[in-house]
């Protein structure tokens, strides 16, 4: 960067390299929110603690339990000061809970708060349904899989979302943690170990500590190439601790995959079991979203014979969606107060989704590397249920990878018309309304489902209406 900062709206100032440990600066707005969301995950998670000690739970009770407390641990990052919760509350559907970072940066400050990673936060609601990724012949697509990249494949614990929950612990730019050892070794300092033994055994934690364990699980990932796991541990107790690292993430897992998160209470839920009837708007959006002219249940399955009405299909698209310079992560080019560095390419930096883990390094089957080029740029479908879930009327959501899309009239207004309005740029009068940037990546565009849909804005609005029946926690009335 040449000026000494750039900023972005009211959420965040990125600061020049000059100055130290903290590149990053979060607005008083985002700051109170934050601390709003931490002191609700504070309050449940105390509020879950409570119940360890109550009465007899089944096996699946107590596993869920502890997958809970895992979820709401703020002790479980580097920092001490970032739950899983952090970027998925119950609020917004287990999706990203501050309200300022989804209409700025988009993706959300880590343990280290002057990192933040390259992607908004998933749902994590009804995720649990995915399959293991695997490439579908019929298809001719991957179906599956965990996180926007599909990266999370499940081939290892044979779940997607037990692999996903492993990631964000030792992510730098996430929850920061230098070693998986250093999430058992916090785990086992915690109050409800005594239960996570009656579940996991008394092996879970039996590991030979190291003397400087507390001092090497303070240090921020990520480790160093010279020694990639910095809790020198011997052999047993190191596949000790892998097992329940396993363990823990498929705790997270039986939780998130609970009726808690995953309750199939909307409105859409209630009419299709005759306990509640669409409006007419209602109906006629759903009418539309089911249309051959729009596409929409192509990819947002609304069920079918075997089916759950979920609304995804589990594969991925590159909708040709633009680049979003807003999110922090294209400034993170230098080396942080600890030496790290997130992003070496900077504003350069070429999110290539799916298309990046097949022909990377993480990709566990050498036959789908073949794949890498026809899937750079897309992501994986999210589930719609709960994609209008929010805490008040005037809360923003940010819809997508990149987060470029701000509300739900865009959304149906970008798939409606990306194709048929004029190109503009980012910044320039009238984007998002009636021109629209450039794709960030043309070459595997969707072309077929999307872009030049012919609906009239009464249409859109309509396909809206049905949308917000998806939210769960429906009560009644309109």
């Amino acid at each position: 960067m040449n000026s000494r900062f750039t900023t972005y709206a009211a959420g965040f100032i990125v600061l020049s390299a000059a100055v130290a440990d903290v590149r990053s600066t979060l607005s008083p707005g985002a700051r109170k929110e934050i601390a709003s969301v931490e002191a609700e995950i504070n309050r449940i998670e105390a509020q879950t603690l409570v119940r360890v000690g109550q009465g007899s739970m089944d096996r699946s009770q107590q596993v869920i339990l502890l997958g809970k407390l895992l979820f709401y641990d703020r002790e479980l990052s580097v920092r001490r000061n970032e739950a899983c919760a952090f970027c998925h509350m119950p609020e917004t559907g287990f999706s990203g809970p501050v309200s300022t970072l989804n209409q700025t940066t988009v993706s959300y400050p880590g343990s280290i708060r002057s990192r933040f990673s390259e992607r908004s936060p998933q749902t994590h609601t009804y995720a649990s349904y995915s399959p293991v990724l695997h490439y579908s012949e019929g298809q001719g697509d991957f179906v599956g899989g965990a996180f926007w990249d599909m990266r999370a494949t499940g081939l290892q614990l044979n779940s997607p979302l037990a692999e996903q929950a492993q990631g964000p612990p030792l992510n730098p730019m996430e929850m920061g943690l230098i070693d998986a050892a250093c999430m058992v070794y916090r785990a086992s300092e915690r109050p409800y170990r005594p239960m996570a033994e009656r579940v996991w055994g008394a092996q879970a934690f039996a590991v030979k500590w190291p003397g400087d364990v507390k001092s090497v699980c303070e240090r921020p990932g990520p480790a160093a190439t010279s020694d990639l796991l910095p809790v020198h541990l011997a052999p047993v107790d190191r596949g000790i601790v892998q097992a329940t690292f396993d363990q823990i993430a498929q705790a997270i897992a039986a939780y998130e995959g609970s009726e808690e998160v995953n309750s199939f209470s909307s409105k859409f839920d209630l009419v299709m079991a005759d306990k509640a009837k669409f409006t007419p708007e209602e109906q006629t959006g759903y009418d539309l979203f089911r249309s051959k002219a729009t596409h929409c249940n192509e990819c947002h399955r609304d069920g079918g014979p075997g089916e759950e009405p979920l609304f995804t299909d589990f594969t991925a698209s590159n909708l040709g969606l633009p680049a979003n310079r807003a999110i922090p992560y294209y400034e993170e080019s230098s080396a942080d107060g600890f030496g790290f560095t997130a992003n070496a390419r900077g504003l350069k930096f070429d999110d290539t989704g799916v298309g990046g883990f097949l022909g990377g390094p993480k990709n566990p089957d050498g036959k789908w590397t073949s794949q890498a080029k026809s899937f750079i740029g897309k992501y994986k479908t999210p589930t719609l249920r709960n994609v209008d879930k929010r805490p008040r009327p005037d809360f923003v959501k940010a819809y997508m990878h990149n987060g470029y899309l701000k509300s739900l009239e865009e959304v149906v207004h970008f798939y409606n018309t990306r194709d048929s309005l004029p190109a503009c740029k980012a910044g320039d009068p009238g984007e998002k309304v009636s021109c629209w940037p450039p794709p960030e990546h043309a070459e595997t565009m969707n072309r077929r489902q999307l872009g030049r849909l012919g609906l009239s804005t009464k249409d859109e609005s309509e396909i809206v209406a049905f949308l917000k029946t998806l939210t769960d926690g429906y009560a009644g009335g309109k």
